[in-house]
Formats: C-alpha cells, sequence, structure tokens
C-alpha cells in the first residue's frame, strides 16, 4: 500500500458495512439535473435516510458509457452551466452538514482540463472521497492514481463481463475503494431483467481480491435489488432514479425521488 494512503470515508462505510453483514447501496445522481440546490437537497435527505454513498456524475458532451436517460440530465445540466468546479463547490457546501461518502464520476476530459494535480488538490479540499473515470483504464492511469493516492482519495475502475482474468487482475490491483463491476455489455439505463451471468461475473474478480465490488448498470426496481443484493458487496442504481426524478419535475421532484429511493434501499438491506 503506499505510505501515503490513509482509510476515507469509503473505505469506513465498507468496514461498517461488513462488520454489519450488510451490502451497500449506492446512488447516482447527475450533479445539476435538474439544477446544484436540488441535487444538494437530495444528497442531504438521502444521506438522512441512510443511503451509503452518492456517485455524482459530471456532467459531459459525450458520454460514452451512458444511457439516453442519463444523457438527457447531463445535457440538462450542460445547458445550465453546470462545471467541474461548481461541483466541487457543491461537495464542499454538502461537507458543512453531511459526511455521507461521495464519489465523482466523470469522464477523463473534464478533468484532464482542469489539471490532474489541481483537480486532485481542489477535490480532496471539497470532502470527494473517490473517483470513477469511465474510460480511462489502468494502464493509462498511473498518474492520476499516484496524485489520488497521495490525497488519500480512491481511484475505482470498472471491470466489465468481458473483462480477461488478466484484465481483472489489473483492474483489481489498481482499485481502491471498491470495484465496479458493469452487469452488462452495453450503456446506463433502465432494464426489464436482470442480466445471466452476474454471480459468476464476481466469482471471477473474487479470485483476485477482497476489495468490494458493487454491481452497477441497468438495477431498476426493488425486487431487482432485493434479487442481485446477495451476489455483491454494493449495488449502484441511477437512471431509475433520474427518471423518477423527470416524471416529477416541481415541488413533487424531492419527495418521490425520496420515497423511490427508499423503497430500493429497503430491499437492499437484510430486513428488506
Amino acid at each position: 500500500m503506499n505510505r501515503f494512503y490513509e482509510m476515507n470515508r469509503i473505505d469506513v462505510r465498507f468496514k461498517e458495512l461488513r462488520a454489519r453483514r450488510e451490502k451497500a447501496f449506492i446512488v447516482y445522481l447527475t450533479a445539476g439535473y435538474p439544477d446544484l440546490s436540488t441535487t444538494k437537497k437530495l444528497i442531504l435527505e438521502m444521506a438522512k435516510i441512510g443511503v451509503d454513498i452518492i456517485e455524482l456524475g459530471v456532467p459531459f458532451s459525450d458520454p460514452l458509457a451512458d444511457g439516453p436517460i442519463i444523457q438527457q440530465s447531463s445535457q440538462e445540466a450542460l445547458k445550465k452551466g453546470v462545471s467541474l468546479a461548481g461541483i466541487l463547490n457543491l461537495a464542499r457546501a454538502i461537507r458543512m452538514d453531511s459526511d455521507i461518502p461521495l464519489v465523482l464520476m466523470s469522464y477523463y476530459n473534464p478533468i484532464n482540463a482542469y489539471g490532474l494535480k489541481r483537480f486532485v488538490r481542489d477535490a480532496k479540499r471539497s470532502g470527494i472521497d473517490g473517483l470513477i473515470v469511465p474510460d480511462l483504464p489502468p494502464e493509462e492511469g498511473r498518474n492520476l492514481k499516484k496524485e489520488m493516492e497521495r490525497a488519500g482519495l480512491d481511484l475505482i475502475f470498472l471491470a466489465a463481463p468481458t473483462s480477461t482474468f488478466k484484465r481483472i487482475r489489473k483492474i483489481a490491483d489498481a482499485s481502491r475503494g471498491f470495484i465496479y463491476y458493469v452487469s452488462l455489455t452495453g450503456v446506463t439505463g433502465v432494464r426489464k431483467k436482470v442480466p445471466p451471468g452476474i454471480k459468476e461475473g464476481i466469482s471471477r474478480i473474487r479470485r483476485y481480491t477482497d476489495k468490494p465490488i458493487c454491481i452497477g448498470f441497468g438495477i431498476s426496481n426493488p425486487a431487482q435489488v432485493k434479487l442481485m443484493r446477495g451476489f455483491g458487496d454494493g449495488l449502484i442504481v441511477g437512471s431509475a432514479i433520474i427518471q423518477v426524478m423527470e416524471r416529477n419535475q416541481g415541488k413533487r421532484l424531492i419527495p418521490e425521488t425520496i420515497a423511490f429511493v427508499e423503497k430500493l434501499l429497503k430491499a437492499c438491506k437484510k430486513d428488506g
């Protein structure tokens, strides 16, 4: 382990969850959709009801891994001028009221444009705990990984059903915080059925690591959450939540979204 590295909020949360034999429930939100103020209110409400980790998506003009629901929310945020700097300011404001672990999900371009060292410094100061960069493979992420480890921040890599054993080993070695297992080939989005082979995919990763493995892409309702909670260490839901937000604009957005998240959260926990 890098001598600069220390446990952060993500690591502490998984340690607590494992002690309770519970799975992590992680919510993805597009930062700034429908606006930054609403994003903050949602995160604080989700922290109150027991969501374990928030994944904050940085809006990007060409989000290759995102399906139409997240793409649309990203475009709406970009139209309102939401930027990486603005999202870091949002994180800083959240930290005044909550200690919930915060993970940024950003494509590499905005980070590179911001400047790697400057980004990591500002992310640390803002209270960010981890980072997911879906278009950055471990082989090309050494410089960013080094800066992240120096700051005590987790760089989280993605593994997929198509990942070879050689690649899984690299991902397992490089990831900190948790490993993001993409449950299906393709983009994010709401799915009617749970993809086959998830249990086997997790088992393949388990050959190389005991780090937490969290499953994302396509988890859409409480029944799917309950079905999949036994496969890994946590579940990530994004598109289904943003879809509820789209359907409930205005005053109903926050209460309806929180009500839906509460159902997913209950299904994720052992007494759900």
